[in-house]
């Protein structure tokens, strides 16, 4: 069994393109399933069944895992007996009639425009490290990508003066997001006369934003920065490198943007992994009816 699921994982990588975290999580997963299959007595994954699947589903709920972790365990499952089928190790795929528990789609916490301001003026841009930490945070409000595809993006991934970065989401799909004057400020002000400071001479390295070892910027090293900021600047919500994409994409709409527009900045495949920021809207709906409508009120 671990002898295919590395085979899988392979598969996932060279075929399908996908990020070292992503495997890293469908590898987390399948180890788990793997080993709870073997507890039972099952030791070739042609000898399980839809009992043993829906038995290990059963499990994680009873110990309480969030249905988001149930429904994640049962895609990578799904994917693997897929694969199998797909490479005829396996006649038929026991998951085809099971059903993936339906995760809770909750309302993400968003940082105000006060609060992100505060946040994004708290580097000291005299500094190398300063410089590099505003525009990151400057490109991450601004773009509202995610901290995988901000910490991807190279040199050549960006063009200030035209203001827009080219960055790949999951599934190696690119897109072209607009980057803004601020932002784009920073990024060039950073490139030119800070990112130098930083690299070191021994060979030559593409990364955009890199750390103090003048290689690329590590997602660990870019949650150490943030969540010192966000102590700085003493805002009491728990800040995250994806409530700078929440905040971007909850002040898009309030100011107007279109849905569409905004789930194509995000690199959403559906719109309704978009839409649940419009519920954050709805008082602001209010308002503006409020305002606008001649018979929202009485005289």
């Amino acid at each position: 069994m671990r002898e295919q699921l590395q085979a899988f994982i392979r598969y996932l990588s060279e075929d399908k393109g996908l990020a070292k975290n992503t495997l890293d999580s469908y590898e987390r997963d399948l180890v788990q399933y793997l080993d709870y299959l073997e507890s039972q007595g099952v030791f070739s994954l042609q000898a399980s069944s839809r009992i043993n699947i829906s038995g290990y589903l059963l499990g994680l709920k009873q110990k309480g895992r969030a249905v988001a972790t149930l429904s994640r365990s049962m895609v990578s499952i799904r994917a693997l007996y897929q694969y199998l089928v797909k490479e005829r190790l396996l006649d038929s795929d026991p998951t085809i009639h099971l059903e993936s528990p339906k995760p809770e789609k909750r309302v993400p916490m968003v940082m105000s425009i006060q609060e992100v301001g505060k946040l994004l003026n708290a580097p000291q841009t005299s500094t190398p490290n300063g410089m590099r930490d505003k525009a990151m945070l400057e490109v991450l409000y601004a773009t509202g990508i995610r901290v995988s595809e901000l910490i991807s993006l190279d040199v050549d991934s960006v063009n200030p003066s035209l203001g827009f970065i080219r960055c790949s989401g999951s599934g190696g799909r690119e897109r072209i997001v607009p980057l803004g004057e601020i932002a784009s400020q920073y990024v060039s002000a950073y490139i030119e006369s800070m990112r130098p400071k930083l690299l070191k001479a021994s060979k030559p390295e593409p990364a955009l934003f890199v750390g103090h070892l003048g290689t690329r910027m590590t997602r660990q090293g870019f949650w150490k920065i943030i969540k010192k900021y966000a102590t700085d600047t003493e805002i009491r919500q728990e800040i995250t490198p994806h409530t700078l994409r929440h905040s971007f994409a909850a002040h898009l709409l309030e100011n107007g943007a279109d849905l569409r527009s905004v789930q194509e900045m995000l690199g959403h495949a559906d719109i309704s992994t978009t839409q649940i920021y419009a519920q954050l809207n709805r008082g602001k709906i209010k308002e503006v009816y409020d305002r606008a409508h001649p018979r929202a009120r009485m005289e």
